[in-house]
């Protein structure tokens, strides 16, 4: 619990400061930096647990969910993403950079691929992603330490004059039920890693 506390503390901190100092940029699998525009596959950084991420569904109906490739055998990757920097003129994903995703995919659901804060799972009140139908989320990627795989961090925008209250923020985790892995917000912190497309 301390350990989640202080993980969630950190990408609060660095979401909240990403306008004042540039963080050291993200890198992929072949030490480069994360880019704008570029299409990434998000992979998890443990093993043998499931493949990248993906579009899955609850119960074969619309929407869509960000969810993870269910492991087999061989790479299974997913479906590439792209982050694209709040700010115009980033190019690089640092650690401080503030984005929104989406796939580079289509969907049957819906037209709209970017990642949007979702519905409160009523059994664990944790917070889906889905794609499209909303505001796209804004997150933030973070890591523990250097070297080491990276985790994404969710806290909503502040469009009040300070101070700004108690903003729901939270750490990327995995929630399976039926077989379907989920990404949702409100961990526990899943590590992932970034491989370009």
């Amino acid at each position: 619990m301390l350990r989640l506390i202080s993980v969630l503390s950190l990408v609060c901190l660095l979401m909240a400061t990403s306008c004042m100092a540039q963080g050291p940029p993200v890198l992929d699998t072949d030490g480069n930096p994360v880019t704008r525009g570029v299409e990434y596959y998000v992979n998890p950084a443990v093993t043998d647990v499931a493949g990248g991420l993906t579009l899955v569904t609850r119960n074969g109906s619309c929407p869509s969910y960000v969810g993870q490739v269910p492991i087999g055998p061989g790479i299974v990757r997913g479906l590439p993403v792209i982050f694209n920097p709040r700010n115009p003129g980033d190019t690089v994903i640092t650690e401080n950079t503030q984005f929104t995703v989406a796939f580079s995919a289509a969907s049957t659901c819906v037209r709209d691929t970017a990642w949007v804060i979702g519905e409160e799972d009523t059994e664990t009140t944790r917070r889906l992603i889905v794609i499209g139908g909303g505001e796209p989320a804004i997150f933030g990627i973070s890591r523990n330490q250097a070297p080491g795989p990276y985790t994404f961090g969710y806290c909503p925008p502040c469009n009040t004059p300070p101070p700004c209250g108690r903003p729901r923020c939270g750490i990327a985790g995995i929630l399976e039920q039926n077989g379907t892995r989920f990404l949702t917000i409100d961990g526990p912190a899943f590590p992932f890693s970034f491989t370009r497309a």
